[in-house]
Protein backbone atom coordinates (compact mmCIF):
# COMPACT_ATOMS: atom_id res chain seq x y z
CA UNK A 1 0.00 0.00 0.00
CA UNK A 2 1.41 3.64 -0.87
CA UNK A 3 1.80 5.77 1.51
CA UNK A 4 -0.94 8.36 0.50
CA UNK A 5 -3.21 5.23 0.61
CA UNK A 6 -2.61 5.02 4.20
CA UNK A 7 -5.29 7.53 5.30
CA UNK A 8 -8.13 5.97 2.72
CA UNK A 9 -8.56 2.45 5.08
CA UNK A 10 -9.76 2.84 8.23
CA UNK A 11 -8.37 -0.26 9.76
CA UNK A 12 -4.65 0.48 8.29
CA UNK A 13 -1.83 0.06 11.33
CA UNK A 14 -0.63 3.74 11.15
CA UNK A 15 2.59 5.25 11.78
CA UNK A 16 2.65 7.98 14.00
CA UNK A 17 5.84 10.34 14.51
CA UNK A 18 5.57 11.45 17.94
CA UNK A 19 6.49 15.15 18.30
CA UNK A 20 6.25 15.55 14.12
CA UNK A 21 6.21 19.53 13.85
CA UNK A 22 5.17 19.64 17.39
CA UNK A 23 6.62 23.46 19.38
CA UNK A 24 5.71 24.85 22.36
CA UNK A 25 2.13 25.87 22.92
CA UNK A 26 1.06 29.08 20.48
CA UNK A 27 -1.60 31.58 20.14
CA UNK A 28 -3.46 31.30 17.03
CA UNK A 29 -5.65 34.58 15.91
CA UNK A 30 -8.85 34.04 14.34
CA UNK A 31 -10.93 36.10 11.81
CA UNK A 32 -14.65 35.29 12.04
CA UNK A 33 -16.52 36.40 9.08
CA UNK A 34 -20.63 36.25 8.79
CA UNK A 35 -22.84 38.09 6.62
CA UNK A 36 -19.42 40.60 5.34
CA UNK A 37 -18.45 41.52 8.71
CA UNK A 38 -15.67 40.69 11.08
CA UNK A 39 -17.94 39.38 14.36
CA UNK A 40 -17.87 36.79 17.43
CA UNK A 41 -21.11 34.40 18.01
CA UNK A 42 -21.80 32.03 19.90
CA UNK A 43 -20.95 28.75 17.83
CA UNK A 44 -24.20 26.79 18.71
CA UNK A 45 -26.45 29.34 17.34
CA UNK A 46 -25.49 29.31 14.05
CA UNK A 47 -28.44 28.65 11.31
CA UNK A 48 -28.25 28.84 7.31
CA UNK A 49 -31.89 30.12 7.22
CA UNK A 50 -32.10 33.22 7.53
CA UNK A 51 -28.34 34.01 8.10
CA UNK A 52 -28.50 34.18 11.38
CA UNK A 53 -26.52 33.98 14.74
CA UNK A 54 -26.35 35.30 18.69
CA UNK A 55 -23.34 37.85 18.09
CA UNK A 56 -21.02 38.84 20.93
CA UNK A 57 -19.12 41.45 18.85
CA UNK A 58 -19.72 43.06 15.41
CA UNK A 59 -15.95 44.30 14.54
CA UNK A 60 -16.11 48.06 13.18
CA UNK A 61 -13.21 47.54 11.02
CA UNK A 62 -12.48 45.22 8.37
CA UNK A 63 -10.84 41.69 7.95
CA UNK A 64 -7.78 43.56 6.40
CA UNK A 65 -7.43 44.97 9.38
CA UNK A 66 -6.82 41.84 11.67
CA UNK A 67 -4.82 40.30 9.52
CA UNK A 68 -2.53 43.38 9.66
CA UNK A 69 -2.00 43.48 13.14
CA UNK A 70 -1.43 39.85 13.49
CA UNK A 71 0.99 40.03 11.00
CA UNK A 72 2.68 43.42 12.81
CA UNK A 73 2.46 40.78 15.98
CA UNK A 74 4.08 38.34 14.43
CA UNK A 75 1.56 35.51 15.01
CA UNK A 76 1.04 32.73 12.36
CA UNK A 77 -1.20 29.99 11.88
CA UNK A 78 -4.42 31.49 12.78
CA UNK A 79 -7.58 31.24 10.54
CA UNK A 80 -10.14 32.63 8.88
CA UNK A 81 -13.52 31.32 8.59
CA UNK A 82 -16.36 32.14 6.18
CA UNK A 83 -19.43 31.92 8.30
CA UNK A 84 -21.55 31.85 5.14
CA UNK A 85 -23.12 28.51 3.29
CA UNK A 86 -21.91 28.67 -0.26
CA UNK A 87 -25.67 29.38 -0.86
CA UNK A 88 -26.09 32.17 1.03
CA UNK A 89 -26.90 35.91 -0.27
CA UNK A 90 -23.95 37.21 1.99
CA UNK A 91 -21.55 34.66 0.62
CA UNK A 92 -19.55 36.77 -1.94
CA UNK A 93 -19.38 39.65 0.34
CA UNK A 94 -18.09 37.49 3.12
CA UNK A 95 -15.76 35.77 0.11
CA UNK A 96 -14.28 39.13 -0.34
CA UNK A 97 -13.60 40.08 3.65
CA UNK A 98 -11.31 36.90 3.66
CA UNK A 99 -9.59 37.49 0.21
CA UNK A 100 -8.71 41.29 1.49
CA UNK A 101 -7.49 39.36 5.00
CA UNK A 102 -5.39 36.95 2.85
CA UNK A 103 -4.07 38.97 0.63
CA UNK A 104 -2.74 41.91 3.83
CA UNK A 105 -0.98 39.06 5.16
CA UNK A 106 0.28 36.26 2.72
CA UNK A 107 1.08 33.30 3.73
CA UNK A 108 0.43 33.97 7.69
CA UNK A 109 -3.33 32.80 7.82
CA UNK A 110 -5.09 29.70 6.95
CA UNK A 111 -8.72 29.86 5.32
CA UNK A 112 -12.06 27.67 5.85
CA UNK A 113 -15.70 27.42 5.24
CA UNK A 114 -16.98 25.67 2.31
CA UNK A 115 -13.58 24.48 1.37
CA UNK A 116 -13.48 21.94 -1.48
CA UNK A 117 -11.28 20.29 -4.62
CA UNK A 118 -12.36 23.41 -6.82
CA UNK A 119 -11.74 26.32 -4.35
CA UNK A 120 -9.15 24.78 -2.16
CA UNK A 121 -6.23 25.84 -4.89
CA UNK A 122 -7.52 29.47 -5.35
CA UNK A 123 -7.90 30.31 -1.76
CA UNK A 124 -4.05 28.95 -1.40
CA UNK A 125 -3.24 30.92 -4.53
CA UNK A 126 -4.64 34.43 -3.02
CA UNK A 127 -2.62 33.97 0.02
CA UNK A 128 -3.85 31.20 2.04
CA UNK A 129 -1.16 28.52 3.89
CA UNK A 130 -3.69 26.07 4.68
CA UNK A 131 -7.44 25.85 3.62
CA UNK A 132 -9.86 23.68 6.76
CA UNK A 133 -12.02 21.57 5.50
CA UNK A 134 -14.66 19.54 7.37
CA UNK A 135 -18.30 19.38 5.58
CA UNK A 136 -17.30 18.21 2.07
CA UNK A 137 -15.27 15.38 3.69
CA UNK A 138 -17.88 14.69 6.23
CA UNK A 139 -20.96 14.14 4.19
CA UNK A 140 -24.42 12.71 4.82
CA UNK A 141 -23.13 12.05 8.08
CA UNK A 142 -20.15 10.36 7.88
CA UNK A 143 -16.48 10.36 6.50
CA UNK A 144 -16.26 10.48 3.11
CA UNK A 145 -12.93 8.31 2.16
CA UNK A 146 -12.88 9.84 -1.73
CA UNK A 147 -13.32 12.78 -0.96
CA UNK A 148 -10.76 13.51 1.56
CA UNK A 149 -8.56 11.90 -1.24
CA UNK A 150 -10.12 14.21 -3.73
CA UNK A 151 -8.95 17.04 -1.13
CA UNK A 152 -5.49 15.50 -0.57
CA UNK A 153 -4.72 15.74 -4.75
CA UNK A 154 -6.16 19.13 -5.16
CA UNK A 155 -4.64 21.20 -2.23
CA UNK A 156 -1.61 18.39 -0.87
CA UNK A 157 -1.15 16.70 2.48
CA UNK A 158 1.13 19.80 3.66
CA UNK A 159 -1.55 22.79 3.13
CA UNK A 160 -4.77 20.68 4.01
CA UNK A 161 -6.39 20.97 8.15
CA UNK A 162 -9.23 18.93 9.03
CA UNK A 163 -12.13 20.77 11.45
CA UNK A 164 -12.61 18.21 13.75
CA UNK A 165 -15.23 20.24 15.74
CA UNK A 166 -17.38 18.26 17.93
CA UNK A 167 -20.47 18.73 20.09
CA UNK A 168 -20.91 16.30 22.94
CA UNK A 169 -24.13 13.69 22.32
CA UNK A 170 -24.86 10.26 24.76
CA UNK A 171 -21.42 11.24 26.80
CA UNK A 172 -18.87 11.14 23.69
CA UNK A 173 -18.29 14.26 21.36
CA UNK A 174 -19.21 13.62 17.83
CA UNK A 175 -17.51 15.72 14.78
CA UNK A 176 -20.36 18.20 13.50
CA UNK A 177 -20.57 19.54 10.12
CA UNK A 178 -22.34 22.37 8.06
CA UNK A 179 -21.38 24.82 10.67
CA UNK A 180 -21.33 23.07 13.14
CA UNK A 181 -25.43 22.08 12.51
CA UNK A 182 -25.34 18.32 11.94
CA UNK A 183 -24.25 15.23 13.69
CA UNK A 184 -21.51 12.82 11.79
CA UNK A 185 -21.51 9.34 13.00
CA UNK A 186 -17.99 9.73 14.04
CA UNK A 187 -16.75 9.91 17.87
CA UNK A 188 -13.70 11.96 18.38
CA UNK A 189 -11.75 9.12 20.10
CA UNK A 190 -7.86 7.92 19.67
CA UNK A 191 -8.56 5.95 16.98
CA UNK A 192 -10.71 8.55 14.67
CA UNK A 193 -7.04 11.02 15.24
CA UNK A 194 -4.84 8.29 15.16
CA UNK A 195 -6.29 7.43 11.53
CA UNK A 196 -6.96 11.46 10.14
CA UNK A 197 -3.41 12.36 11.48
CA UNK A 198 -1.88 10.80 8.32
CA UNK A 199 -4.40 12.65 6.18
CA UNK A 200 -3.66 16.58 7.09
CA UNK A 201 -0.55 18.40 8.23
CA UNK A 202 -2.62 20.02 11.30
CA UNK A 203 -6.24 19.96 13.08
CA UNK A 204 -8.45 22.85 14.19
CA UNK A 205 -11.08 21.60 16.93
CA UNK A 206 -13.80 24.00 18.18
CA UNK A 207 -15.90 22.90 21.24
CA UNK A 208 -18.72 24.04 19.57
CA UNK A 209 -21.08 23.04 23.15
CA UNK A 210 -19.18 26.38 24.93
CA UNK A 211 -18.11 27.88 21.50
CA UNK A 212 -18.17 31.88 21.82
CA UNK A 213 -19.73 31.90 25.72
CA UNK A 214 -16.22 32.55 27.34
CA UNK A 215 -17.43 30.72 30.73
CA UNK A 216 -14.69 27.91 30.42
CA UNK A 217 -13.14 25.23 28.47
CA UNK A 218 -14.52 21.56 27.35
CA UNK A 219 -11.48 20.68 30.07
CA UNK A 220 -12.44 16.59 29.06
CA UNK A 221 -11.93 17.79 25.35
CA UNK A 222 -8.53 19.34 25.15
CA UNK A 223 -7.29 16.31 27.76
CA UNK A 224 -7.93 14.43 24.87
CA UNK A 225 -6.49 16.13 22.23
CA UNK A 226 -3.30 16.20 24.40
CA UNK A 227 -3.07 12.58 24.90
CA UNK A 228 -3.49 11.32 21.41
CA UNK A 229 -2.87 13.88 19.25
CA UNK A 230 0.57 13.72 17.43
CA UNK A 231 0.10 16.54 14.98
CA UNK A 232 -0.11 20.48 15.50
CA UNK A 233 -3.87 21.03 16.91
CA UNK A 234 -5.50 23.78 17.65
CA UNK A 235 -8.56 24.29 20.22
CA UNK A 236 -11.37 26.68 20.50
CA UNK A 237 -13.87 27.39 22.50
CA UNK A 238 -14.85 28.84 26.03
CA UNK A 239 -11.06 30.21 27.27
CA UNK A 240 -12.35 33.54 29.23
CA UNK A 241 -9.00 33.94 31.43
CA UNK A 242 -5.70 33.02 32.25
CA UNK A 243 -6.56 29.89 34.59
CA UNK A 244 -8.43 28.63 31.30
CA UNK A 245 -4.67 29.07 29.80
CA UNK A 246 -2.91 27.15 32.46
CA UNK A 247 -5.58 24.32 32.67
CA UNK A 248 -4.99 24.17 28.35
CA UNK A 249 -1.34 23.97 29.16
CA UNK A 250 -1.48 20.91 31.15
CA UNK A 251 -4.22 19.01 30.23
CA UNK A 252 -3.19 19.34 26.89
CA UNK A 253 0.45 18.55 27.73
CA UNK A 254 2.18 22.09 26.49
CA UNK A 255 1.20 20.79 22.98
CA UNK A 256 -2.30 22.10 22.18
CA UNK A 257 -2.17 25.67 20.45
CA UNK A 258 -5.15 27.58 21.07
CA UNK A 259 -7.42 30.29 19.82
CA UNK A 260 -9.46 33.43 22.16
CA UNK A 261 -12.42 34.95 20.58
CA UNK A 262 -15.29 36.65 22.63
CA UNK A 263 -12.71 36.58 25.57
CA UNK A 264 -10.26 38.73 23.67
CA UNK A 265 -9.87 42.75 24.11
CA UNK A 266 -9.52 42.87 20.40
CA UNK A 267 -13.16 41.20 20.47
CA UNK A 268 -14.69 43.38 23.67
CA UNK A 269 -13.35 40.74 26.11
CA UNK A 270 -11.42 41.41 28.80
CA UNK A 271 -8.14 39.40 28.25
CA UNK A 272 -5.81 41.59 26.32
CA UNK A 273 -3.60 40.59 23.13
CA UNK A 274 0.00 41.49 25.08
CA UNK A 275 -1.24 39.60 27.76
CA UNK A 276 -1.76 36.22 26.09
CA UNK A 277 1.47 36.84 23.92
CA UNK A 278 3.11 37.13 27.22
CA UNK A 279 1.81 34.07 28.58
Amino acid sequence: MKKEEICYTKHAILKIFDGRGMEKVRFRPCIDIHNGRVKQIIGGSLRDQGDSAAENFVASQDAAFFAKLYREKGLVGGHVILLNSLASEYYEETKAQALNALQAYPGGLQIGGGMNPSNGEFFLKAGASHVIVTSYVFQDGRLREERLKDMLLAVGRDHLVLDLSCRRRDGDYYIVTDRWQKYTNMKLDSETIAMLSECCAEFLIHAVDVEGKAQGMEEELVELLGKECRIPATYAGGIHNFQDLQRLKTLGKEKIDFTIGSALDLFGGAMKLEDVLGF
